[in-house]
């Protein structure tokens, strides 16, 4: 997640509106059809992030021209696509034929009838090559044994360092670092140039800022957000014993700010020599180590560091769905099948360049010699920190819903958002952990309080 502030408002009521479209039969595909343009023709909603914009170029031209069909795009920043996609989605409005939804939305709209199932798509177009799909994406887009979503790309996490501050002092960086060893390295390193921390850690308030890599923490140190039969557990040991770590190495070694940094922050701060670790998105390696990047070459890439699980990188992906309310499915599975094909990737490769195509969900990719050529610093930490992520498992305990750095739950915005402020406020050193955690634990015991009453119906 390379950006993720706050989780949208309209989601927040999703769970009233399952029960209401469940009910009326959302799979009949009602409301269809409102959208512009002819059987030729079908509409896109999607992020503006570049490698989406890079696809609003080369469509006309290499899908259009070929297929006969033309795409209507509708392209919003990502609070804004989360927004319009959730009001379309719950409404089944029909508007848009294809839009781009994460692997956190995907399990949501799947078992609402919101999205439409691609499996018979995948099993006619063999071509497309679904097991050439990084596992950990495909399972995340399945749901109940059915493929309901195609990743355009995809990340995971890991810790990047600058190689020639660490050398300088003596220091080698293990392969799979735990937390201990880095929270070590980081004091260190810490000052090791002038106005140079140690390292780099989210404090920004935000479900997907500081709570991304902060959870990826918990579940290492053996904590989690909520046990498999819906007890909270945010005061819990491990989720106690991760936090005041995190909140301890930032405070003690990390960036100046802090509490008000996220992934551009940063970005900012390894890329201008201000931090000597960051652990953050795969994604941002392409930054780094981008043509006229003052760090390119001096940054070294290790899996996510760990305590009591093997593996603790996280897994976003933006994805490809239809909505079900569309009545031009075929031609909305054309369109993803082009977005998602091998074929889109060598396209991108040789008209924008390696470093320019979307990464991260396909294995074939990680064999290109043209592409790893050109990604060779990070692109096999990249696949590696991808291949061994399991969703479903996090942590060290059974949990009730997937989810690597978010519990895959509609409420999870509005709680992850509201413990993420508290949180926040103690690495500001306005509040102490312990009263961030109890106040936090309140809030998710309401909410497991509603699952746990579902449970007994």
């Amino acid at each position: 997640m390379t950006v993720r502030r706050r989780r949208i408002a309209a989601l927040a009521t999703v769970t009233v509106a399952m029960t209401t479209v469940t009910g009326c039969g959302a799979a009949a595909g009602w409301g269809g059809g409102v959208g512009g343009g002819g059987n030729d023709t079908i509409n896109v909603l999607m992020v503006n992030n570049p490698q989406m914009i890079d696809l609003q170029k080369l469509t006309d031209k290499y899908f259009t021209a070929k297929t006969g069909i033309k795409v209507n795009y509708t392209v919003l920043p990502e609070d804004d696509l989360r927004d319009k996609a959730s009001q379309e989605f719950s409404a089944q409005a029909g508007q848009y034929d294809v839009a781009s939804l994460s692997n956190f939305e995907i399990p949501i709209y799947a078992k609402t009838g919101w999205v439409a199932p691609l499996s018979g798509y995948i099993a006619k177009d063999p071509g497309f090559d679904q097991q050439d799909i990084l596992k950990p994406m495909r399972q995340a887009l399945t749901v109940d044994g059915k493929v309901y979503a195609e990743p355009f790309y995809g990340e995971s996490s890991f810790l990047m360092y600058r190689k020639d501050v660490l050398k300088s002092k003596g220091i080698t960086m293990p392969k799979h670092p735990t937390w201990q060893q880095v929270a070590a390295i980081a004091k260190k390193v810490n000052g090791a140039r002038p106005g140079m921390a140690g390292i780099c850690l989210r404090g920004q308030p935000g479900w997907g800022q500081v709570m991304a890599p902060l959870t990826t923490v918990v579940n290492t140190f053996g904590g989690t957000w909520f046990t498999k039969d819906w007890q909270a557990r945010v005061n819990g040991k491990g989720f106690t014993d991760a936090t005041n770590f995190y909140v301890n190495l930032v405070r003690k070694y990390g960036e100046k700010g802090a509490a008000q940094a996220g992934f551009t922050e940063c970005l900012n701060d390894l890329t201008q020599g201000s931090v000597a670790m960051w652990y953050d998105a795969t994604s941002a390696a392409g930054s780094l180590e981008a043509t006229g990047s003052p760090v390119k070459g001096k940054i070294g890439y290790v899996a996510a560091p760990v305590v009591k699980t093997k593996n603790s990188g996280w897994l976003y992906t933006w994805a490809w769905a239809i909505e079900q309310a569309s009545t031009k499915k075929d031609a909305a599975w054309k369109f993803i099948s082009w977005a998602s094909s091998k074929q889109y990737e060598q396209l991108v490769g040789e008209k924008l360049g390696w470093t320019q195509v979307p990464s991260g969900y396909r294995q074939s990719l990680y064999s290109n010699p043209k592409y790893v050529a050109q990604a060779k610093a990070f692109a096999k930490p990249t696949l590696d920190a991808i291949s061994s992520v399991d969703p479903n498992n996090p942590g060290v305990q059974p949990r009730p819903v997937p989810g690597v750095q978010f519990v895959d739950i509609p409420e999870f915005t509005n709680l992850g958002t509201e413990v993420s402020q508290d949180i926040s406020s103690a690495i500001a050193g306005k509040e102490s952990v312990e009263s961030a955690l109890n106040s936090g634990q309140q809030r998710a015991d309401d909410v497991a309080k509603q699952y746990r009453k579902r449970a007994g119906e």
